[in-house]
């Protein structure tokens, strides 16, 4: 049975590679400038690499839309609003945009590094995620960032006054030494200050990071749930809702990271993005190649590890994203998205919702609350 990639929503992802400065935390595909500055003729190369990869997955669009772009990093707001604004348009002559694409850009506070958000609302950027990650000066040092609690206030704000209506706040806690106030202090503030959206999520320590061979003094477990549960509380208190297990919405949910979740499919241009692709044999996954230099060397760079996802993984790779979702996603996807059977998943579905981990739904695959509470073990029933 042939997929019918038609009825699985298709979204963007664009890796912009390079940051001011690599933050001790940080194992994304980021990479420092020797400058701190991001030179015309490298971006303008850069951009056209894109658009050159984007040309090699056209393949893949089967006559879909994109219904949304994400612009992460490395730090995206290096790029001009200027380039931006040439690069939709160059890709939007390969595959078209829905109208009204959410288009998402991540951004630093930095007040250096980005033009006027006015200008990159102009290039049609209608979404902010802007890396604020703490509001206390002290867990911003240690976190290495190189803005500071007055340039994350600005930031938020000159968004604002800039146009946007929809605004995204990273917030990270359980930082090194975090006290609770001090988490809830920033949750608060972003609050205040109008955040649409909210991005709450702990600090884990990652291998392959400075935190990881220099490991902080991170607070202990008791602080952590006071911390969650405080939090979660003060949330909901000003109207957010918590529709993934880290993601806050006040109004609308970011749809790009739905389509994620709900497994549907998405195309990746620029060094080191990963992409998933339907196509008539099967369900792919690819990412490109990871260094800047790599990816401009050959263009379009190639696809590495374009691997099929087998039948046999297809449960746990489905329920991987879906039960993030506090709501869980329809039953119909599973078979839609994968081509695979309900009636096999039914057996390992019962035994969880016996054990009060799924909900008894006979339209949705959803956790219960004690099941996102002890997700990986429901996720380990699929492997």
């Amino acid at each position: 049975m042939s997929y019918q990639p038609q009825n699985i929503p298709l979204s963007l992802y664009i890796h912009m590679p390079w940051c001011v400065r690599k933050c001790p935390y940080c194992d994304f595909n980021s990479h420092e400038l020797a400058e701190g500055q991001l030179t015309q003729d490298l971006e303008q190369h850069y951009l056209h690499a894109l658009v050159a990869d984007l040309q090699s997955q056209q393949k893949f669009v089967q006559d879909r839309l994109i219904e949304s772009v994400f612009i992460g990093g490395g730090t995206p707001s290096l790029i001009s609003a200027q380039g931006y604004q040439w690069l939709f348009s160059q890709l939007q002559q390969l595959v078209p945009f829905r109208q009204n694409c959410e288009i998402t850009m991540e951004a630093n506070p930095g007040t250096l590094e980005h033009a006027p958000f006015a200008d990159y609302l102009q290039a049609g950027i209608n979404r902010l995620s802007i890396g604020v990650q703490s509001f206390n000066a002290e867990h911003l040092q240690i976190l290495g960032r190189i803005h500071d609690t007055e340039n994350a206030r600005q930031a938020i704000y000159n968004a604002a006054q800039a146009g946007f209506k929809r605004i995204n706040v990273d917030l990270m806690h359980g930082l090194p030494q975090q006290r609770v106030e001090q988490a809830l202090y920033d949750l608060n503030t972003a609050i205040d200050l109008g955040a649409t959206h909210i991005s709450w999520y702990q600090l884990t320590i990652e291998p392959n990071t400075v935190f990881y061979r220099s490991q902080p003094t991170l607070p202990d477990e008791d602080v952590l749930e006071q911390i969650q549960q405080q939090g979660e509380q003060r949330l909901k208190q000003h109207g957010f809702f918590n529709y993934e297990i880290s993601a806050w919405a006040k109004e609308l949910p970011s749809q790009h990271n739905l389509n994620y979740w709900q497994f549907g499919d998405y195309l990746a241009i620029g060094a080191g993005a990963h992409g998933k692709v339907s196509l008539a044999d099967g369900v792919y996954r690819f990412q490109k190649t990871r260094l800047p230099k790599d990816y401009l060397a050959k263009l379009p760079a190639e696809h590495v590890q374009f691997k099929k996802i087998t039948d046999d993984e297809m449960p746990f790779e489905f329920m991987m994203n879906v039960l993030r979702l506090t709501e869980g996603a329809p039953k119909d996807y599973y078979t839609q998205r994968t081509h695979l059977s309900l009636q096999s998943l039914s057996g390992i579905v019962q035994s969880l919702q016996h054990k009060n981990l799924m909900q008894n739904d006979s339209q949705h695959f959803a956790c219960t609350k004690l099941g996102r509470q002890y997700l990986n073990t429901v996720l380990e029933n699929f492997l």
